[in-house]
């Protein structure tokens, strides 16, 4: 049985771009351990001053990997995409070196099928989720939009007029809309869950959750 891995086990990122920085700069901002490897010495002295560890290294070299310790990760990612032979090559190297888990960007479908045949466990397609996101997101009707597997959607926006000024058991939103209210935000509040008896108004955030067709239909309710 492989060991659990704990939730709080330090981090090595290679690749300082903008996926790659701003991974490791999120992961510090909760109190993560990071390790941050890039063979740019421009971009490992600009990100060491904001992350708990930067070296400069030629990941492609398995030896240079294993003289900065990262066989001794249990978590890795690897953010560099500009090239998919490096790409390629670097998590060929951290399979090698047993790091029990592998998240690895990729820029096409292609890409992904590699990195995951060759070991990645878990494969990220940051370009193709951010343009769904926004394609959902221009209409103006929702203010953000994650998408799970399943076409299923979490989504915070402000309540259609057909639901507003009533309790959410008046308004029948599951039955006539198929859609779940999960949460609401009044102003000069903090996000609550929200119960059979929240009335809605104008003003108020919600956070709705179920299929994403249905969620289009009920944003577009006038």
């Amino acid at each position: 049985m492989v060991d659990k891995i704990p939730h709080d086990a330090p981090v090595l990122i290679i690749g300082l771009g903008r996926f790659g920085a701003a991974t490791a700069g999120q992961l510090d901002r909760l109190d993560r351990e990071v390790l941050a490897v890039d063979e740019s010495a421009q971009l490992v002295q600009k990100w060491s001053e904001r992350v708990t560890h930067t070296v400069q290294a030629d990941a492609r070299n398995i030896e240079a990997l294993r003289q900065i310790g990262a066989q001794d990760f249990s978590v890795a990612v690897v953010a560099v995409g500009s090239s998919i032979e490096a790409s390629v090559l670097i998590t060929a190297n951290l399979v090698d070196l047993k790091i029990p888990q592998i998240w690895a960007k990729a820029i096409s479908q292609s890409h992904g099928k590699i990195l995951a045949r060759i070991g990645a466990n878990h494969v990220i397609y940051p370009e193709a989720e951010a343009g769904e996101r926004v394609a959902h997101l221009v209409s103006g009707r929702m203010l953000d939009f994650i998408e799970f597997d399943d076409d299923f959607a979490i989504v915070k926006m402000y309540p259609p007029k057909p639901i507003r000024g009533m309790t959410l058991t008046d308004s029948q939103v599951r039955k006539k809309f198929g859609i779940t209210v999960v949460g609401v935000k009044s102003p000069g509040k903090e996000f609550t869950y929200a119960t059979a008896e929240t009335v809605l108004t104008n003003h108020d955030l919600i956070i709705v959750s179920g299929n994403a067709l249905d969620i289009e239909r009920f944003a577009s309710v006038q």
